[in-house]
């Protein structure tokens, strides 16, 4: 139990989080893919039952943009509250593609290769993030 804002035990009651993985994903120019669904993100998803994550990375990329991508090391975890007791794990991985042409899915209205500096104004935090850490690895 943690201390509240009195200095009293505060219950904290457990959260279910489901996991959705990300690709922040590289071209061989460097540039990196956001794909548009009410704000720009990286491609990726969920993990089915039984399903390896770096499979569902794949799987989730090879959906929603027609791309065959290469899993490399996740560089950033996050949280994202859904409600009271729900939330979203994220994991981002950086990943790369030989190729740069995007099939879209019907998840998605619009996709952009852009240069790293450009596609930052247009992440939120956790995203940027990601970006940053992805670009260094």
């Amino acid at each position: 139990m943690a201390d509240d804002d009195r200095g009293e035990a505060a219950v904290t009651e457990p959260m279910t989080a489901a996991v959705s993985q990300k690709a922040v994903l590289f071209a061989p120019d460097g540039g990196v893919l956001l794909l548009d669904d009410d704000g720009w993100e990286f491609p990726g998803g969920g993990v089915d039952r039984g399903e390896h994550p770096e499979e569902a990375l794949v799987r989730e990329c090879r959906e929603e943009t027609g791309l065959d991508v290469r899993v490399g090391r996740p560089v950033h975890t996050a949280v994202k509250r859904r409600r009271k007791k729900r939330a979203t794990y994220l994991v981002f991985y950086r990943c790369t593609t030989e190729g740069t042409e995007v099939t879209l899915s019907a998840e998605h209205t619009d996709a952009r290769w852009l240069a790293p500096a450009d596609a930052r104004p247009l992440l939120n935090d956790r995203r940027t993030t990601a970006l940053d850490r992805a670009e260094g690895a």
